[in-house]
């Protein structure tokens, strides 16, 4: 094994301080992932990836394709990302009406190895220190055929025969059972060699209520943190916790937040307080924040508004126009600020 060389390392990242001094430390695997590397502005404004994509800017890009395509393409333009923020389509929830979609495959099963498959794709652009948070819900299994309520509020997610709504496979897929999506999801990541760092609980203080009469309503999700390597980019001081003696606690891991209504054409959109700490303690100046799941643009918007490159993928056009126009006014606020200075 290489040992490494007794040199010292810079760190003008933003916010990264040591106890001892904040120019120079020791070039230890730990302190090497404090100072990461970034795309470079030539790979990101790449002409022939800019012609690839549905919209492009200096500091953002946008794909409307398969997301596995996407990412390909990526690759094999060198891209480097060093954040990625992603809510996929969860199982059985939501008909987007587009031919390659995640999330209606017809055993639970299928939908974990397609969703790891995808990441599996995300690892040769991942920065070596870079990290990946994916929120992800759970559903049950029903077993009762196709939904014949006309409950206005569940016409979302009922939309005819769900995978969920068939007859079952007598294992996972029970009436009544709680599929344990998410987890299955995580520990499938971990078999195909990612570190899992948290199982953060995403809180929803005022759900939409369950219509059932047998267990408790559910008012959770999960967001799981997972990185390539042991020592990783992870900025505290960006989000962490003051005490009264001057130091710094990390973030806890449940986040009781409010989920967004509604808004728009994505009837599934979180808030950007959910990506707040994934991307503000994750990504160092200038960095890329990716989202292969990009639906309503939530992260591209945030990211952008802290000054990060940002990167969305996403399979249906109409999601990706919405990003456009919900960007153009992020554009705008920031030519006036340009203006102003």
């Amino acid at each position: 094994m290489t040992k490494l060389a007794h040199n010292v390392v810079d760190f003008p990242s933003r916010g990264i301080r040591s106890g001892k001094s904040e120019k120079e430390r020791p070039a230890t695997r730990a302190n090497l992932a404090l100072h990461p590397v970034i795309a470079s502005e030539e790979v990101f404004c790449s002409p022939a990836l800019r012609k690839l994509a549905y919209y492009a800017d200096d500091n953002t890009l946008i794909f409307n394709m398969d997301v596995s395509t996407a990412l390909d393409h990526l690759a094999r333009h060198h891209m480097l990302v060093n954040c990625l923020v992603t809510s996929p389509p969860f199982y059985g929830q939501r008909d987007y009406g587009v031919d390659g979609q995640i999330g209606l495959e017809s055993h639970p099963k299928t939908f974990v190895e397609n969703l790891v498959g995808t990441f599996k794709k995300v690892r040769p652009i991942l920065a070596p220190n870079g990290s990946v948070w994916v929120n992800l819900g759970d559903t049950y299994w029903s077993g009762k055929g196709a939904h014949k309520s006309n409950e206005a509020k569940q016409s979302a997610r009922r939309f005819g025969l769900r995978p969920q709504d068939a007859k079952g496979d007598g294992s996972w897929c029970i009436p009544k059972q709680l599929l344990l999506i998410p987890h299955r999801f995580a520990i499938a990541m971990q078999d195909e060699g990612w570190l899992v760092r948290n199982d953060n609980v995403w809180v929803k203080p005022n759900p939409i209520p369950d219509q059932v009469r047998d267990r408790c309503s559910m008012s959770h999700e999960y967001v799981f943190h997972f990185v390539k390597e042991r020592w990783y980019y992870f900025d505290k001081r960006a989000v962490g916790r003051p005490t009264d003696a001057g130091t710094i606690l990390p973030p806890l891991d449940t986040w009781e937040l409010p989920p967004v209504r509604g808004k728009g054409s994505h009837k599934a959109r979180f808030s950007e307080e959910l990506v707040r700490v994934p991307i503000l303690a994750t990504t160092p100046s200038r960095g890329v924040v990716l989202d292969p799941f990009a639906g309503s643009g939530t992260t591209l918007a945030f990211a952008r508004k802290n000054g990060f490159r940002c990167i969305g993928i996403d399979i249906k056009k109409e999601f990706c126009k919405a990003m456009v126009n919900e960007l153009s006014g992020i554009i705008a606020q920031e030519a006036k600020e340009v203006v102003t200075e």
